[in-house]
């Protein structure tokens, strides 16, 4: 079919950005996953106790402070042969490859500080990388874009962690640890691939000329285009939304575990019982936003996202049983529900966050913004493992649920359902 016979959405569907898109949430979301799922699997499994295992989101701080070193991924590059985008997202995934290798040869019984060591540069150099990719995205999607090019890297980003979270457990049956995590570090290869391949974005906002105008400009510019109490409310709000849903994941595989499933059951159906319908739901809500739009697209799916979280609670509610086939069934249609719900909802949150960002300062806002979205992941899922010891899991599902509802009610105020703000002014050139 003739390019220019094509209705919009196909023509939007079948461009090279999407297919970077793709390796772009393929190479964030990894070491994430990895951090989230076959980490505590790991260490679960080598004798430590829950409310260590929480703990251990204590060393996701980087996701949630790693506004503090955008602005010198905004003025500086580090291979300047590669471009100021595309050197950091080299070094960066070089560094994870070599960084989540170690990590398995290291015993966290024998020397948990160095455990506790790699895994926090991993968090480093992951959020790191995001700063450049969301940069590096956003810079090569045009606004019409935004929200299929998130939903496409949204997507790839829950692939991925099929890979520690799902392939990588069932390794851990049959190979030693060790092994697992060095397989598990090669996935990093197609990212640093696609670094390598693509090109350079420009903008014709340039780049900041000086340290300064990279730290302050970004937040004046922010908070002069919303005004003081519009900016915290949005700020508020990219806090809140995933609120219950990061907490109700956040010890999402021990709670499996708990629940009588062996890590083969969790490998095989929890995670591929996700991936299907995350991908489908995902792919056809960025279609969708493409005429929804971004602010109805966050009612609709963040409704989806909060109501699945009472799979947990009906599981929960279940109990510990041997896993037969109908237990499977049930965790199979539970997973399902918060893939989609989830999945789904980061779609509209992340296309949210790159239309509120200014071209000029793209690498500073963004990281402002998935830094607040990683907070709850990072701080108040720390809590995680002491809160389910305190009210055990079913209680424990039940507050999550609470806790996603104030994000639904700041819509009313940040992204009103008949409202649809317009695009800023600058708007970058296409890759």
């Amino acid at each position: 079919m003739p390019s220019s016979s094509r209705p919009a959405w196909l023509a939007a569907l079948l461009n090279r950005r999407m297919l970077i898109c793709v390796f772009t949430g393929f190479a964030s979301g990894l070491p994430l996953y990895l951090l989230l799922n076959l980490v505590p699997a790991w260490l679960k499994t080598e004798g430590l106790s829950l409310k260590a295992i929480g703990a251990f989101a204590l060393i996701q701080f980087p996701y949630t402070w790693k506004f503090l070193w955008a602005p010198l991924l905004d003025r500086f590059g580090i291979l300047p042969w590669l471009g100021r985008r595309r050197g950091w997202m080299l070094v960066t995934q070089l560094g994870l490859v070599a960084a989540i290798a170690w990590l398995g040869q290291v015993s966290p019984t024998e020397n948990l500080a160095l455990v506790a060591g790699l895994t926090a540069a991993i968090a480093l150099l992951s959020a790191t990388q995001d700063i450049a990719l969301d940069a590096f995205r956003r810079e090569i999607l045009p606004d019409a874009e935004l929200g299929l090019g998130n939903a496409i890297h949204v997507n790839a980003y829950r692939i991925a962690g099929l890979v520690p979270g799902s392939l990588s457990l069932i390794l851990a049956d049959r190979l030693p640890w060790g092994t697992v995590f060095v397989i598990t570090a090669l996935f990093m290869l197609p990212g640093v691939a696609m670094t390598v391949l693509s090109k350079e974005p420009k903008t014709v906002a340039g780049t900041p000329r000086t340290l300064r105008a990279a730290v302050v400009e970004p937040f004046r510019e922010f908070f002069g285009r919303h005004g003081v109490r519009s900016a915290l409310l949005v700020l508020a709000f990219l806090f809140l939304y995933k609120l219950g849903d990061s907490l109700c994941t956040a010890l999402a595989t021990p709670f499996y575990l708990d629940m009588g499933y062996t890590k083969t059951d969790i490998g095989i159906v929890a995670k591929n019982a996700g991936l299907w319908p995350s991908v489908i739901g995902g792919i056809l809500g960025g279609l969708w936003m493409v005429k929804l739009g971004i602010n109805r697209a966050l009612w609709l799916f963040g409704v989806v996202q909060l109501v699945t979280i009472l799979g947990f609670v009906w599981l929960a509610w279940l109990g510990p049983a041997p896993s037969d086939a109908g237990r499977l069934a049930i965790l199979a249609v539970v997973i399902g529900g918060e893939a989609v719900g989830v999945g789904l909802g980061t779609t509209a949150f992340v296309a949210y966050m790159a239309r509120t960002t200014h071209p000029a300062y793209t690498a500073t806002q963004l990281a402002l913004f998935t830094s607040l979205m990683a907070m709850p992941r990072t701080f108040i899922n720390a809590s995680a493992g002491w809160l389910v010891e305190l009210m055990g899991w079913y209680d424990f599902f039940w507050a999550c649920f609470l806790l996603g509802i104030p994000g639904m009610l700041l819509l009313l105020k940040v992204a009103p359902w008949n409202a649809e703000p317009r695009a800023i002014a600058v708007e970058p050139e296409r890759a």
